[in-house]
């Protein structure tokens, strides 16, 4: 039985990681990015996007109520708008959060070391950016390796660092209106501009109240989910906003707007002015811890996106497994581990990578907002008898206003900023890559998808049959079957018929050779070949061939095929939906000590995961075995791709399997 996740989140503790989570770099570097765009009108723009962020949050949380699950997002865009636009809004969404959590660690780092600079360690020269970079990495393995240890093991700290962000920003906002400057508020605009900008600066505030999707991550680890998590979304993001539209306030009052929007560490700014230099180098270190605490929220919650979508066979199974001891999706942490790390060695080469990841970010979140939204009158049309323990208001006009106001947001920043078409083409580019892997994915796990491709393929296929299955694999194929003249072979997925004419030569007039498969176009074409080496054929050597088409091929034998003294299959077992049904189906059609060989494909490109199964040899002969074969596994090394031959003979009590 496959390892689920428990249920052990509160309230209290879910708020906590909430408000930790979302407020990240956001609240401790967007004050100043704010003034920098709007200067004392970005209060209005504070103002602004806090309503449509708690409105956002309570889509968010009538979503989550009815369906509390660890897929969030993904899990809503599948339930209103099916398999291919969930996918869509879950990659981006993974994307969303591979970027985040490198974007934050580069902020984090930018707080800590704003400065760059070169100096001698053990007689070496090492830049900022090493610097950076190797504490990031360290960041990065800590934090995966407690989320790896469990939800239970990593809560506590997540809890310790939300403390701790309250706690930094209370220490600067309560004391900070004792030092604002009144005359800072008297200039609104920077000078030259119009009310425009504080639209404008709604675009590049926004990260803010990112960060929603990882409560919904976490629902199926929160007790009570379906009432809890919403009202943890709607609380958490009030408190969010509150503390930010304050601590701008501050920040304005007591830094001048002109010099306030040039901070690359507005916190610690306002820190020198309430306590000195030494509050500056205290308040730079707590800006950090806090934003590191937000790196290991998003660290925690987000792998159990990609558990949701490898379960619905969205993304490859292996991301799917759950520790059986620490109960949490291991190799999905792992996984996001190896992208992340990947990420900020990238991001730290470039000293604008803060900004480079803000730019791309904005649009893939915004997106997924936005099908979020439009999901909540979708299902409240398609589902209206569906439990909702929360409700938000204004269901039929709320979310068209809110979709109009991203919408919006976009619109004015790709007028206003430079550059910012192109950022925005390559946020689009993201979510566009998506398209392929999805129809890579779906080659293997839907049927409908298998035939369509290889209908579509065929005449490719044939085209190339002599690189898929070249002269070695045949030959190597007949000579592990041996002997079958006037025999019966089943050729499980024979294709375009590459290795069926050879199989017809080798059974002889008196054998029989059934070839199966689910593209019609493939068996048309085998059997016209048929015929014509029939035609060519001086003497009638050749078996009679007998084409089968199933269009269930990828999860049964065809049940009118009764028995059989051999099974030869080719690029087909892979692609089988239940395997062991399948080998159990083999099995029954087999005489004691019948032959099997199949050949599949593994290791494509050297970076496509195979089926989880392939993975090892031991798995596979434990599968066979498992289904009545003992069988041996072999695996050669192709251009494009390697061989795994899986050959060996159904065995009863009364024979001694060979391993």
């Amino acid at each position: 039985m496959a390892e689920r996740l428990e249920k052990t989140l509160s309230y209290p503790v879910l708020l906590i990681i909430i408000v930790n989570s979302i407020m990240g770099t956001g609240i401790f570097l967007l004050p100043a990015v704010g003034a920098r765009v709007s200067g004392v009108a970005s209060l209005i723009s504070w103002v602004i996007l806090s309503i449509f962020a708690v409105y956002i949050s309570a889509c968010m949380g009538e979503l989550t109520g009815m369906f509390p699950k660890e897929g969030g997002v993904y899990e809503f865009s599948k339930q209103a708008y099916g398999r291919f636009i969930s996918f869509i809004v879950g990659w981006s969404s993974m994307v969303a959060s591979f970027i985040t959590i490198a974007m934050l660690i580069v902020g984090a780092v930018q707080v800590l070391l704003p400065v760059s600079f070169v100096t001698t360690l053990w007689g070496m020269k090492v830049s900022s950016n090493l610097i950076q970079m190797l504490v990031s990495m360290i960041f990065i393995l800590i934090f995966h390796y407690t989320a790896f240890r469990g939800l239970k093991f990593g809560a506590t700290m997540l809890i310790v660092f939300g403390y701790i962000t309250l706690g930094t920003l209370i220490a600067v906002i309560i004391p900070g209106f004792f030092h604002i400057d009144p005359s800072n508020f008297t200039q609104l605009l920077p000078e030259g501009s119009n009310f425009v900008v504080v639209y404008l600066a709604l675009f590049f505030i926004a990260e803010t109240f990112f960060g929603w999707e990882q409560a919904t991550f976490l629902a199926g680890e929160t007790k009570n989910g379906e009432t809890v998590v919403p009202k943890a979304l709607v609380v958490g993001t009030l408190i969010i906003a509150i503390f930010v539209f304050l601590l701008a306030i501050v920040g304005l009052g007591v830094i001048h707007s002109s010099q306030f929007g040039l901070s690359k560490a507005p916190v610690p700014d306002i820190a020198r002015i309430i306590y000195g230099d030494t509050g500056w180098s205290v308040f730079t270190i707590l800006v950090y811890v806090s934003i590191i605490g937000s790196v290991a929220g998003w660290i925690t919650s987000s792998p159990r996106l990609l558990l949701a979508m490898a379960n619905d066979k969205l993304l490859f199974s292996q991301v799917s497994a759950v520790h059986p001891k620490n109960k949490s999706p291991y190799k999905a942490i792992m996984f996001q581990c190896i992208i992340t790390a990947i990420l900020v060695y990238l991001a730290s080469m470039s000293q604008s990578a803060f900004e480079f990841l803000l730019n791309i970010l904005v649009p893939l979140v915004l997106f997924q907002y936005a099908m979020v939204v439009i999901a909540v009158p979708f299902l409240r049309r398609t589902m209206p008898d569906a439990k909702r323990p929360f409700k938000i208001p204004f269901p039929k006009y709320g979310p068209i206003m809110t979709i109009l106001f991203l919408g919006t947001l976009i619109g004015v920043w790709l007028i206003k900023t430079p550059n910012a078409l192109d950022h925005f083409m390559q946020g689009v580019s993201f979510i566009l890559l998506g398209i392929p892997v999805y129809f890579l994915i779906e080659l293997y796990f839907d049927p409908k998808m298998i035939v369509k491709v290889n209908d579509r393929l065929a005449y490719l296929a044939l085209l190339f049959e002599k690189v898929s299955v070249p002269k070695k694999v045949v030959d190597e194929i007949l000579y592990l079957l041996g002997e079958v003249k006037g025999k019966t072979i089943l050729e499980y997925g024979c294709n375009v018929g590459t290795l069926t004419v050879n199989l017809s030569k080798a059974v002889g007039t008196q054998g029989k050779v059934i070839a199966t498969d689910l593209s019609k176009i493939g068996l048309h074409i085998t059997q016209r070949r048929i015929e014509r080496a029939l035609m060519k054929a001086k003497e009638a050597i050749h078996g009679r061939v007998h084409i089968m088409h199933d269009d269930q091929h990828t999860s049964r034998v065809h049940p009118d095929i009764k028995s059989v003294d051999a099974i030869v299959s080719v690029g087909t077992i892979s692609y089988v939906q239940d395997i062991k049904k399948v080998l159990s189906e083999m099995y029954d059609i087999l005489p004691d000590e019948g032959k099997i060989i199949i050949v599949e494909y593994a290791d494509y490109l050297r970076f496509v995961p195979n089926i989880e199964w392939m993975e090892k040899n031991e798995t596979i002969q434990d599968l066979f075995m498992e289904s009545g074969f003992s069988i041996r596994v072999i695996r050669k090394e192709g251009l494009f791709w390697n061989y795994v031959y899986i050959y060996g003979i159904k065995y009863t009590e009364d024979v001694v399997p060979f391993i």
